[in-house]
């Protein structure tokens, strides 16, 4: 990393988001190693599929229903959602102001689980 890539603050990763309609609306402000985090701010439809990597959401804004391979859950700001590697995932109902931190980490297929 270089110098000062170690914070990513909420405005700068909200300006850097794709503006075009139709565009996934992620963006990755910070990377290290198998790490890469950033903002993901979905407009009325989440459409994304399972990850390569464990992922942790912490939901900035919004609230609405988390899907999990067939699971559902309510969500609130501050809420935080750990999908595993390879998890069938979505936000559904989710309202307009709507948006999350995400974090990929470690190997593809994800991490064991720790018994």
């Amino acid at each position: 990393m270089q110098k000062g890539d170690w914070k990513l603050s909420w405005a700068d990763a909200r300006k850097n988001l794709p503006t075009e309609a139709g565009v996934f609306k992620f963006y990755y402000g910070l990377r290290h190693g198998s790490m890469k985090a950033g903002l993901y701010a979905p407009e009325n439809v989440d459409t994304q599929g399972p990850h390569k990597q464990d992922e942790i959401y912490v939901v900035i804004s919004g609230s609405g229903d988390f899907v999990k391979n067939g699971e559902r859950t309510r969500f609130v700001p501050h809420d935080m959602l750990f999908v595993e590697a390879g998890s069938t995932h979505r936000f559904e109902n989710f309202s307009e102001d709507f948006s999350t931190w995400v974090i990929f980490w470690g190997p593809q297929g994800g991490e064991p689980g720790v018994e």
